[in-house]
């Protein structure tokens, strides 16, 4: 059954309306609103009257329940306060970190500037992978009751059958897709097979470079709206890039850094390749589910042409390629 939130999406969410759902938390703005780059939700720079500026994210209507928010709200709080350098949201003085206002659920950060860490320096990796360390002891803790787990599933087959049943790549690719994805498949389970009995944790989930803030010689982690079960390499395969031998050496700065607050099972290494292809098909299906969204459109010019799903193939096909090298040592 259609609600009012999956027929409105962000359509109604004004200025006005914005600064209003601010204001219902008692604070005054001072009309100064800027959209930051954000395609998922919508957040906002809200300028606060005689208070620094406020961080605002305004979530997706029917994208997660209010006990899965409240669960990110949750670790990231008590993340913060073991001094963890994330940016966890404002509680106000009902003890509240998730707000309504009209159909839209909102909460409240404050803003941190920094700039994305060089990936080519051994400290700030060795830095990065300590903190990654302490998020992931508390990770291990207990599970998500209400976020999903990384797992072949969700990131793979889910989202491909997607695509395919709702006809959404070209007429022409569709067979080409579809056998590529049978030969992935069971590609990426043997990596999981090689990997053995991974311990799934509570994980950021997509902790690429660009959810890094460096400052001051640390690195403050930002948007955990991800969150969900996985293995722990989920959270550091993502600072890799180039050859085998210059990931291999990014890798050790990490984990230099990472095992001097908790031991890594070196089995995860053989899920890197498998867990950058599962991102890649989950990727192309998160796109198509947003594909009418008016900010899409904008910012994703690229999805809508027929190149796209080429390119899209290809990359799939050195995916295929890379699943059958060597996996990275230590």
């Amino acid at each position: 059954m259609k609600t009012i939130e999956n027929l409105i999406g962000f359509q109604y969410l004004t200025p006005d309306t914005i600064l209003d759902s601010i204001e219902s938390q008692g604070y005054r703005c001072n009309s100064q609103l800027l959209a930051l780059n954000s395609y998922e939700n919508r957040v906002y720079q809200i300028g606060i009257e005689d208070a620094p500026a406020l961080i605002a994210k305004f979530y997706r209507p029917q994208r997660w329940t209010d006990q899965a928010i409240l669960e990110e709200h949750e670790l990231t709080l008590a993340l913060a306060q073991d001094e963890i350098p994330v940016v966890a949201p404002l509680v106000n003085a009902k003890g509240k970190t998730l707000h309504h206002y009209g159909h839209y659920r909102f909460s409240l950060y404050p803003q941190k500037g920094g700039r994305t860490p060089e990936l080519d320096n051994p400290q700030q990796l060795e830095v990065i992978g300590r903190f990654l360390a302490r998020i992931h002891l508390y990770g291990e803790q207990r599970p998500f009751k209400y976020r999903p787990t990384l797992d072949i599933e969700h990131f793979g087959i889910n989202p491909s059958q997607y695509l395919l049943k709702q006809h959404l790549i070209p007429f022409e690719l569709e067979s080409v897709y579809a056998s590529l994805i049978k030969d992935l498949i069971p590609k990426i389970e043997y990596k999981f097979e090689l990997a053995g009995q991974v311990n799934f944790i509570r994980l950021h989930g997509d902790c690429h470079p660009s959810n890094i803030l460096w400052r001051e010689g640390i690195p403050h982690i930002v948007d955990f709206d991800d969150a969900r079960m996985g293995a722990a390499i989920q959270d550091l395969w993502m600072f890799l890039s180039g050859d085998y031998h210059y990931q291999a050496a990014r890798l050790n700065d990490v984990l230099k850094g990472y095992t001097q607050f908790r031991d890594f099972n070196p089995r995860e290494l053989h899920l890197i390749e498998a867990l950058r292809t599962l991102r890649m098909i989950h990727y192309a299906a998160w796109l198509a589910k947003r594909a009418e969204d008016p900010a899409f459109k904008l910012a994703f010019p690229w999805f809508y042409s027929p190149r796209y799903w080429d390119d899209h193939i290809l990359s799939l096909r050195e995916q295929s390629a890379l699943l059958e090298q060597e996996t990275l040592v230590l």
